[in-house]
């Protein structure tokens, strides 16, 4: 049942044909160009590469939840932001891979005996490099020719790496955090409950077809 009434659904998603996708790579710029600003207003604080790889991860989590969001709005509201959802998932990515390269060339300096040993050694930095790999085939894979090249339904199963992607992040940043502070429970608590939906609208799909074919 939608949780809006139709009519206003779809005068909201009459609107949103008229909003092209690329505006959402321009406010996906924003909490960069926030970070920049405070590089210059001294608002980092004593240790300006931990400020950077923590916001920026931060970032990046926010992005990967707002894309799995895409999906339950639009079966819980009839408000349809698919056609936004390769934008948000291009973002995260791009958050993800500056997260990943300011804590390989600022915090470790590339040196890579300690990066392995970290990558090894560390689950937090483990997991979050499972979170990265899952990403780049999605990332690879995000335009209209590997759609096509792939088929929709291959490319939709491989697509489900997003999961895996903002659970690992989501993980990471439960990990990485010590004391765990209630807004990263949050965090955590939102990827958790959007992948179990997902689970449980599944089983009631496959219900349904048993059911159907019975």
């Amino acid at each position: 049942m939608a949780l809006v009434p139709v009519a206003f659904a779809q005068a909201v998603n009459g609107r949103l044909r008229r909003i092209p996708a690329w505006p959402v790579y321009l406010i996906s710029a924003l909490p960069f160009l926030w970070l920049v600003w405070q590089g210059f207003d001294g608002g980092m604080g004593a240790d300006p590469v931990k400020f950077l790889e923590k916001h920026v991860g931060k970032f990046a989590l926010i992005f990967l939840i707002i894309g799995l969001c895409v999906t339950p709005v639009r079966r819980l509201t009839g408000i349809s932001l698919i056609k936004y959802r390769r934008a948000i998932g291009l973002a995260a990515f791009a958050y993800v891979a500056l997260h990943f390269s300011i804590w390989l060339v600022l915090d470790i300096a590339l040196r890579w005996g300690e990066i392995w040993g970290d990558i090894v050694k560390r689950p937090y930095i483990t997991i979050g490099m499972i979170g990265l790999l899952a990403m780049v085939p999605l990332a690879v894979t995000s335009n209209n020719l590997s759609v096509r090249r792939l088929g929709a339904a291959a490319w939709t199963k491989l697509h489900r790496l997003t999961y895996l992607a903002a659970f690992a992040g989501a993980l990471h940043y439960l990990i990485l955090v010590k004391a765990w502070p209630l807004k990263v429970i949050i965090y955590f608590t939102i990827v958790v409950a959007l992948l179990l939906v997902r689970v449980w609208w599944s089983r009631q799909r496959q219900r349904s077809r048993a059911l159907a074919s019975a």
